[in-house]
């Protein structure tokens, strides 16, 4: 399993579809999902702390799994089968763990509100995984530029 967070929800260029993005915690790779625009809002709520006067749905679903003495353990991106992605909420509850089927993005609806941990399969990141090739030639730019820098630098700089 590789350990994922949502990063954000945009909308494709084109398009303009709904879409979530989720990466590793170290941002080396992503993967975009295409979402609906109710999860779209759902989950931008989430993940920035809304509040609504009354709950929503993933609130209350939140609540309700809360209420009887459960509690969501982690979301899992298990599959990938044309194009479709395949989620399963995993929940604790005192007689043992139960999974449970669900749409990606209504998964990740409630994992942005319980901080449950996102996973995906190994298979998933295998397919689906995008590497982050923009963020390594960042990084490379930096690391040539620190490498040569001298005193002499600073110094030419804070006289001009």
């Amino acid at each position: 399993m590789v350990r994922m967070k949502v990063k954000v929800v945009g909308f494709t260029p084109n398009e303009m579809q709904p879409v979530v993005v989720i990466t590793d915690l170290e941002e080396r790779g992503f993967i975009p999902i295409l979402i609906g625009p109710a999860e779209a809002v759902a989950i931008s709520q989430g993940l920035d702390g809304q509040k609504m006067p009354r709950p929503m749905t993933h609130d209350l679903m939140k609540n309700v799994i809360e209420m009887l003495n459960t509690k969501i353990d982690r979301i899992v991106i298990y599959d990938l089968q044309e194009d479709t992605y395949f989620a399963r909420i995993y929940v604790k509850t005192k007689d043992g763990e139960f999974g449970v089927d669900s749409r990606p993005s209504n998964a990740l609806a409630l994992q942005v509100r319980s901080g449950s941990p996102l996973y995906i399969s190994e298979e998933v990141a295998a397919k689906a995984m995008i590497p982050n090739r923009a963020d390594d030639e960042e990084k490379e730019e930096i690391r040539r530029f620190v490498a040569d820098l001298t005193p002499d630098y600073f110094l030419k700089n804070k006289q001009e």
